[in-house]
């Protein structure tokens, strides 16, 4: 296992919003709840993003505060509102989204701030979303681009509504050294990589095709598979009462990111991942405070 003095500098990179769920606002984003379990995981996580001049642009830099997040990578915008996405649960807690456009997160623009983080963070997890605008899709590739080549380029797909294509794709996988997707998102991504949608053979092809360290598949319900060249092994996730799902896959990808910083065994990764993941849908919103018994890998 990796021993350091000091902690893994781990950045979230993307959209930081408002999840308007129907039991009340949280705060919300993939690359932020990332950002949010790896710091509760123990390191140190950073959310790079933008938010507007609004009441509920300064809430949430505040409330990232509160959680001892680090906001000073998140500017501010006074042209456009801080992003909110409406979510609505099915009856087994999944969650749907719309996702409102025009908002500050597709403004992040580079700056000297960003130019002095990339080279020196230690993993940083970015996805399509934050993509669809031109100006965020370029400061998100500068970042990655920036990186230490031993730095954890973690792509989690991540796909909503319609704001992904087949070139964001394959050029976000040409940056990256880990894949986290889920069993939805596979098939559509199989088709537009024009590579086979049965799994085992989509994992080989990816694998191989974009050099990727490891690529992990979220199923809900049914666990997860963990692969590399030389390890693929499946997790049935813990038996749990869900709430909603929303931000579950970003806990699993943040403990699985902290874990193969420390140099953890892959099954070790695995377990932790799960279990971090089942006890997130057993709460309301994606960043819920952990038990101390899941704080440790």
């Amino acid at each position: 296992m990796v021993t350091k003095d000091s902690q893994f500098t781990i950045v979230g990179l993307g959209e930081l919003l408002w999840d308007l769920l129907p039991t009340g606002r949280q705060l919300g984003g993939a690359p932020a709840n990332f950002a949010f379990h790896a710091q509760a995981l123990g390191e140190e996580g950073k959310v790079v993003s933008c938010v507007g001049t609004d009441d509920l642009g300064h809430e949430a830099i505040d409330l990232l505060q509160q959680l001892e997040l680090d906001s000073s990578y998140v500017a501010v915008d006074d042209v456009h509102p801080t992003g909110t996405v409406t979510v609505q649960l099915h009856t087994n807690g999944t969650p749907c989204y719309r996702i409102h456009e025009g908002v500050a997160w597709d403004y992040v623009g580079w700056c000297d701030e960003l130019a002095e983080l990339s080279p020196s963070c230690d993993a940083v997890c970015f996805g399509t979303l934050a993509q669809r605008n031109h100006a965020t899709r370029q400061s998100i590739r500068r970042f990655l681009e920036s990186t230490r080549p031993e730095c954890l380029r973690v792509f989690d797909i991540n796909l909503r509504q319609s704001y992904f294509h087949a070139s964001c794709i394959h050029e976000s996988l040409e940056l990256a050294n880990v894949l986290k997707i889920n069993d939805e998102e596979l098939p559509v991504a199989a088709r537009l990589l024009q590579v086979s949608a049965e799994e085992s053979e989509f994992l080989a092809e990816v694998a191989n095709r974009y050099s990727l360290h490891l690529i992990a598949v979220t199923k809900g319900a049914s666990g997860s598979r963990l692969f590399t060249s030389d390890y693929d092994g499946e997790q049935q996730p813990d038996p749990m009462e869900v709430v909603d799902t929303v931000g579950a896959g970003d806990s699993f990808a943040a403990a699985m990111t902290v874990g193969l910083l420390r140099g953890c065994d892959l099954d070790r990764i695995h377990r932790t991942a799960n279990r971090l993941a089942s006890y997130v849908c057993t709460q309301a919103g994606a960043m819920p405070v952990l038990p101390i018994e899941l704080s440790f890998l």
